[in-house]
């Protein structure tokens, strides 16, 4: 099992950007995904076994405005693949975001397990 605590993801908005008509990540999706590389780094995790994924995410939001839970998945799931933590977010077969309480500057804890057993 992995646990590791991610900074608050940009919105989905403000991940991509779109240049030449094509959609690309944004320099704050790109400073986003940097810093959880190097927190996966920091972690000591290695790469997962490429087998069935189950991830738990708690959301701490950074305030009281409301918020679709499902806009928090796309930067920090992209961003762990991009980190190497596994092979692919296609690995993921169960999936899992449970709304917590505000803590300023919003967290994620993500906890990933092997579901192969």
């Amino acid at each position: 099992m992995v646990e590791i605590v991610l900074p608050w993801p940009p919105s989905v908005n403000h991940y991509w950007r779109t240049w030449q008509g094509r959609p690309r990540i944004s320099h704050e999706g790109r400073q986003y995904r940097e810093a959880v590389a190097d927190l996966v780094r920091k972690s000591g995790h290695g790469k997962l076994p490429d087998a069935p994924l189950a991830v738990h995410i708690e959301a701490w939001m950074p305030d009281r405005r409301k918020r679709d839970l499902d806009n928090a998945l796309k930067a920090p799931l992209d961003a762990l693949t991009h980190a190497g933590l596994w092979d692919d977010d296609s690995q993921i077969h169960d999936l899992r975001i449970t709304r917590a309480p505000v803590v300023k500057g919003g967290a994620l804890k993500i906890r990933v397990e092997d579901r192969t057993c």
